[in-house]
C-alpha cells in the first residue's frame, strides 16, 4: 500500500495558519491532522471547532481529526459540520465505543479508534471490523515533539495480525514523535498513515520532508 502521511498542524505556526495549510495543500500530504485537546482527557487544551472551521475554509486535503477529549459523542456532529472528513475517538474516553463509532458513521465520516500506550490492541477485538482507521499512539497524548516510544513497533504487529485475522479493513495510524529514523520501520511493521508534526513544520523545507517521508518505503 501506498504511505500515507499526515502532518499535523499541532506544530504549525499558529499565527500563520492559513499559510501552514496552503503548505499542506500544496505538499505530497495525503490528510491535514487535527489534535483536539481539552485539558481533561489530556493534559493540554489545543484548539476547538472555529480553528477546526477556519482550517478546513483553506484546506484541499480532507481533515484528520482526532479527539482526545472526554464525551466526545457531545461533539461529533459539531466536527463534522466543522469539515471533518475523519473523526478518531480514543477507546479510553467512550465507555460505549460501538455506539459512538455508529454515530459517527452515520454523519457520513469515517471512524476511528485510538488507544494510548499502555492500552493493548487485543482490547480492540470486537469493534476492529467496525472502524475505519486506528490510531496507535507512539507517545503519551498531550503533547507535541515527545520521544517515540520503541514498543509501538510490536504493537503493529499484533494489530496487523488482528486485522488480517479479523478481515477488517482498518488502516493503522501512528501518532508521535514519527521521524525518518522510524518512519520505514514503522510502514514495514503495518503501518499505512504517520502523523507527523514538529518533524514536519520545524524542517528548513516542510515539502521536501513530506515528499521524503512519503518516498521512504
Amino acid at each position: 500500500m501506498n504511505p500515507l502521511i499526515a502532518p499535523s498542524v499541532l506544530a504549525a505556526d499558529f499565527a500563520n495558519l492559513q499559510k501552514e495549510v496552503e503548505m499542506i495543500n500544496g505538499s505530497a500530504a495525503d490528510y491535514i491532522h487535527v489534535d483536539i485537546m481539552d485539558g481533561v482527557f489530556v493534559p493540554n487544551i489545543s484548539m476547538g471547532l472555529p480553528v477546526v472551521e477556519a482550517i478546513k475554509r483553506y484546506a484541499t486535503k480532507p481533515l484528520d481529526v482526532h479527539l482526545m477529549i472526554v464525551n466526545p459523542d457531545h461533539y461529533l456532529a459539531a466536527f463534522q459540520r466543522a469539515g471533518a472528513a475523519q473523526i478518531t475517538v480514543h477507546s479510553e474516553a467512550c465507555p460505549h465505543l460501538h455506539r459512538t463509532i455508529q454515530s459517527i458513521k452515520e454523519l457520513g465520516c469515517k471512524a476511528g479508534v485510538a488507544v494510548n500506550p499502555h492500552t493493548p490492541v487485543s482490547l480492540l477485538e470486537d469493534i476492529i471490523r467496525e472502524v475505519d482507521l486506528v490510531i496507535l499512539m507512539s507517545v503519551n497524548p498531550g503533547f507535541g515533539g515527545q520521544k517515540f516510544i520503541d514498543n509501538t513497533y510490536k504493537k503493529v504487529h499484533r494489530l496487523t495480525k488482528l486485522i488480517v485475522e479479523t478481515g477488517s479493513h482498518a488502516k493503522i495510524e501512528i501518532d508521535g514523535g514519527v521521524s525518518m529514523e522510524n518512519a520505514k520501520k514503522l510502514f514495514d511493521a503495518g503501518a499505512n498513515i504517520l502523523v507527523a508534526g514538529n518533524f514536519v513544520f520545524s524542517s528548513k523545507n516542510p515539502q521536501e520532508t513530506i515528499k521524503k517521508l512519503k518516498n521512504i518505503v
